[in-house]
């Protein structure tokens, strides 16, 4: 079901190519709400980096999370635009991770945007340079310069700029 989502919702297509799901991923926001494919979120319900949870029963040492990957931005030159990087993740638990790019809470101007969550094995623990630009980014690009290959899971929500009700109008 979670990859139909994927196919129907052009998250293959237009950010990543097919892969096989190994690991189960957990994005949880404020309040424990976790994401859930496709699902509707406004920008107030996302403006605090989320808390990620990795299915850890594999043998792997290190992941590396490309996260919040948004894939429609109106000029196709610009696209990807990176809200999140972090890599080094062990599959151990109490060790740190490295956050190459910190967070930026999704601040979608027009129309509905898809915010992607992409995970990647790593073959050890490895420096990653930060980009030097958000817009632009490329998934597949960025796997191949760091020999990450396919995806391992990936996870997406909606969203859209937060409409004000209410209050005087002049």
């Amino acid at each position: 079901m979670a990859r139909d989502l994927l196919v129907v919702d052009r998250v293959i297509k237009d950010v990543l190519d097919p892969f096989t799901k190994f690991v189960s991923l957990k994005v949880l926001y404020s309040g424990n709400r976790a994401i859930n494919y496709g699902i509707d979120l406004r920008p107030s319900q996302v403006a605090n980096q989320p808390r990620v949870e990795i299915d850890r029963d594999d043998l792997r040492t290190f992941y590396t999370l490309v996260i919040m990957v948004d894939p429609n931005l109106s000029d196709l030159n610009l696209r990807e635009y990176s809200n999140w990087l972090v890599t080094n993740i062990p599959a151990t638990t109490g060790a740190g991770f490295g956050q190459v790019m910190c967070y930026e809470s999704p601040q979608p101007t027009v129309g509905i945007h898809r915010y992607v969550f992409v995970l990647f094995w790593q073959l050890g623990r490895q420096t990653v340079y930060t980009p030097g630009w958000r817009h632009n980014f490329n998934t597949r690009d960025f796997a191949k310069i760091y020999n990450l290959g396919l995806p391992i899971v990936a996870v997406y929500f909606n969203c859209q700029k937060e409409i004000n009700y209410g209050g005087r109008r002049s």
